[in-house]
């Protein structure tokens, strides 16, 4: 799988939640896990994970695709 970021740069170089899309005509979202708490409110499927991304992640996501 190839990815390539579509948004989610952190100033300090360091790594954050980001959005990257793949050659297979899907997206990769990076993100902080949930905790214990937050996952029992969620029903997933094995193999599903859900993870925690900023709102103004996906806004530049948009942007991004809007061109």
């Amino acid at each position: 799988m190839r990815l390539s970021r579509i948004a989610g740069q952190c100033p300090d170089g360091n790594t954050c939640p980001t959005v990257y899309e793949t050659d297979r005509g899907t997206v990769v979202v990076q993100g902080y896990r949930l905790g214990a708490e937050e996952l029992a409110k969620i029903a997933l499927p094995d193999g599903e994970a859900a993870v925690e991304i900023p709102v103004a992640l996906l806004a530049e996501v948009v942007r991004a695709h809007r061109g």
